[in-house]
């Protein structure tokens, strides 16, 4: 790759970055009177590792939101993050080799 397709594929990289943080956890949106609910969970699972990037650098961002609907959150949650990492493929077929 050159220098501009680099230059342009870093910058998009940030862009999303920035983008993703905006829905993070912990950046107000969520209240006790209005809880995080199921698709949130789900998002949240999604974005966790950038939050957990961002998080490093403003304390305000988490990767799990504190106020939640409770388990319903965390089932979306935990989804994200299992689907995210490949890991709802119970079965995985082996490669034929010769």
């Amino acid at each position: 790759m050159d220098k501009k397709k680099w230059l342009l594929v870093i910058l998009l990289l940030a862009l999303a970055v920035v983008a993703l943080s905006a829905c993070a956890p912990g950046d107000g949106k969520a209240t006790a009177e209005e809880p995080a609910g199921f698709f949130w969970g789900i998002w949240h699972g999604w974005i966790a590792p950038v939050s957990l990037i961002v998080g490093l650098f403003n304390k305000s961002i988490r990767i799990y939101e504190t106020y939640n609907t409770g388990w319903w959150y965390d089932l979306g949650y935990y989804m994200a993050i299992v689907s995210g990492f490949g890991g709802i493929s119970l079965v995985r077929r082996r490669k034929s080799g010769s």
